[in-house]
């Protein structure tokens, strides 16, 4: 899996944007990486799929520093994908099934390993009924779908999600919840970038907080949220559950179902 050792990175007009990140991907199954724009999330995940390179310390796969030619990049991308907070930054194609198929066919797979794939991928995060439609009939939850299964059909070990529901209607953040929680359960490493902390704090049991480009905190999900300060340090929203525990002096539950049943059977 991802490690990062005092990972530091200079953007070339001078900004510094991470700062000595001491980072390992093992302490989670699905890992929240939080802070507001500007902390240094998505330039993290640049370094961790080798778009960009540390200005100084290292990013590890499975132990071994990841190397930078044109062969072993390739070759990393085949375990570790990334889905970016823009679909259209990631889909190439005018036809969805086209789309999800271009990386398979790119790394030379047989056409009936192709389709089994594409297939698969479109099946998993609901996109079968559209898998003929031209792209530019979808609506953005569309695309959103389209990019995941693009990654998915690559069978990676680890999936980073950059925002993955910005922008997106309540119905399809409930739907990309549920996609993100069926990949984590097939054995897949999930990493989330978000500003949505409801949504980290019900998927993510291991949190990383950035702040300017340095990790202010890191811990269990519960712990980081129930710590008075952090929210406020860095300038987010606690997520409505856990401002219920505050303030109403009711027991911390991880999910609204649980709260509701606790309610229903008396507790108060």
């Amino acid at each position: 899996m991802i490690t990062t050792r005092e990972l530091t990175f200079q953007y070339d007009e001078g900004g510094v944007a991470l700062k000595n990140i001491q980072m390992d991907l093992n302490k989670g199954n699905i890992i929240g990486i939080i802070g507001v724009n500007g902390s240094g999330k998505s330039t993290l995940f640049m370094n961790m799929v080798g778009v960009l390179r540390p200005t100084s310390g290292t990013v590890l796969y499975n132990n071994e520093p990841i190397k930078y030619d044109r062969k072993s990049l390739r070759e990393l991308r085949k375990k570790v994908g990334i889905v970016f907070q823009d679909p259209d930054k990631q889909i190439f194609y005018s036809k969805v099934y086209e789309d999800v198929a271009f990386a398979l066919r790119n790394l030379g797979f047989d056409e009936s390993e192709v389709k089994k794939r594409v297939e698969n991928s479109l099946k998993s995060v609901g996109a079968m009924d559209f898998k003929d439609k031209p792209i530019h009939f979808l609506s953005h939850g569309q695309k959103k779908r389209v990019a995941i299964a693009s990654v998915l059909a690559m069978q990676n070990e680890i999936i980073l999600f950059d925002e993955p529901t910005a922008g997106l209607d309540p119905k399809s953040v409930k739907a990309i919840e549920k996609i993100i929680q069926h990949i984590s359960e097939n054995h897949t490493k999930v990493v989330i970038s978000s500003h949505d902390m409801d949504l980290i704090y019900h998927l993510c049991d291991y949190i990383y907080v950035l702040d300017a480009g340095c990790i202010l905190r890191e811990g269990q999900t519960e712990e980081v949220f129930t710590k008075d300060s952090v929210m406020c340090d860095v300038g987010l929203a606690e997520p409505w559950l856990v401002k219920v525990h505050k303030h109403m002096g009711l027991p911390l539950f991880k999910r609204e179902e649980d709260l509701y049943a606790y309610y229903n059977e008396g507790g108060r």
